[in-house]
């Protein structure tokens, strides 16, 4: 059920907060945070200045300490009020939404759900890296570590089977157990070794970011000295150190709808820019 936006009372509207850096919420994602008139926010996952975008007089629930239940009962006792809950990153990754939005279509909620950008966005960038590396990979796996949430997981989504792919990995949640997980990444079906690059990523676009570049072999090092066990991102795979193909995308050599073959320019080296 989509959201009738001609008519805001009574609208839930699940907010993809972004990494942190709280210009990084979208534009409707922080115009529906001023108009709200209740807000659901998770202090534990995204900066209070996110919260700068509310308007005066908002009532705010933290729902760091709240139950699935506690979230509902809100929601039930508030069925005229605009209502913004807010998600770190973007909501549809790992943002425990669907219980929330299975709630909202059994009752015949009025609800929308705005994207955000992704604490793996963010990550690229603290790296300066791009994910998908022309002749590297052009896969991304997002993943986490099986721990108390295993029973989440399908049966072939362990890591270790995963890592056998050998492809751009992005792991979220999992830096509690860094051995446990430098494991998983090292098992016997691994196309990765001790020697496959990694970067850790404190708080991507947060003031204290911290960027951790190492080695798989290292990656337990890596992950305890960036000092946090949350909000922290494991990316894994050669493309963090690779020298990349030129892409076909802006090759005078590769032709496409908008721009035919052409050979002038194809000897002059890798373009500036890639796609």
């Amino acid at each position: 059920m989509g959201a009738n936006l001609a008519n805001l009372k009574g609208l839930i509207s699940f907010i993809g907060a972004g990494p942190g850096a709280p210009d990084l919420i979208t534009i409707r994602g922080a115009k529906r945070l001023s108009e709200a008139d209740l807000i659901i926010w998770a202090s534990s996952l995204v900066p209070r200045e996110l919260l700068d975008h509310a308007r005066n007089g908002a009532e705010i629930h933290d729902s760091a300490t709240m139950t699935l239940e506690d979230v509902i009962s809100i929601f039930h006792d508030n069925p005229a009020a605009r209502i913004a809950r807010l998600h770190s990153g973007d909501p549809s990754i790992y943002g425990a939404i669907q219980e929330q939005i299975d709630w909202c279509i059994a009752e015949t909620r009025n609800f929308e759900i705005i994207p955000g950008v992704s604490s793996l966005s963010a990550a690229a960038v603290a790296i300066r890296r791009e994910l998908t590396v022309p002749g590297t990979s052009q896969s991304i796996i997002l993943t986490r570590l099986a721990a108390r949430t295993s029973s989440s997981a399908g049966p072939n989504e362990d890591l270790a089977t995963m890592s056998a792919i050998g492809c751009t990995m992005a792991i979220f949640l999992s830096a509690a157990r860094p051995a446990a997980l430098k494991k998983e990444l090292l098992s016997n079906r691994s196309a990765y070794d001790e020697q496959t690059p990694v970067a850790v990523v404190s708080h991507a676009s947060w003031p204290e970011e911290k960027v951790v570049i190492s080695d798989l072999g290292h990656l337990d090092t890596a992950i305890k000295s960036t000092g946090s066990t949350t909000t922290v991102l494991v990316l894994v795979g050669d493309f963090i150190s690779s020298q990349p193909q030129r892409s076909h995308l802006y090759s005078p050599n590769f032709a496409h709808k908008f721009r035919k073959r052409s050979l002038k320019g194809s000897s002059k080296g890798r373009p500036s820019g890639r796609s």
